[in-house]
């Protein structure tokens, strides 16, 4: 596995979304698959040159989306469970579709789904 995010600090969205989004995209591209561990928290913060807890803070939102796992001392891992989700990821692919069709943004796409759960 080998991991290249870029990261771009002038950007308006968040560099800890930035990471999210890298990662995400690197999952989705085949970058990474299930099982592959991403860097250690401080070892990816000082290759990007920015804090810890941005790297941390990333690591947790792609935890708590379902992307990765974390095993303790066994690292941050890309999850490999996602197979019983499929009905759902079906829906959130249609989800994007529109959302782009309509001209909405990631944020207000999340948005919109936090209004209707």
């Amino acid at each position: 596995m080998s991991l290249s995010i870029a990261v771009d600090p002038g950007s308006p969205t968040p560099v800890f979304e930035q990471v999210v989004e890298r990662v995400v995209e690197a999952v989705r591209e085949g970058a990474l698959v299930p099982g592959d561990r991403l860097p250690p928290v401080r070892r990816l913060a000082a290759d990007l040159g920015i804090a810890t807890n941005t790297v941390a803070k990333a690591y947790r939102q792609l935890e708590e989306e379902g992307h990765v796992e974390t095993r303790g001392r066994g690292g941050t891992v890309v999850r490999d469970d996602l197979a019983p989700v499929q009905p759902a990821r079906v829906a959130a692919e249609e989800l994007v579709r529109a959302a782009r069709a309509s001209g909405l943004d990631l944020s207000q796409t999340v948005g919109l789904l936090r209004r209707s759960w």
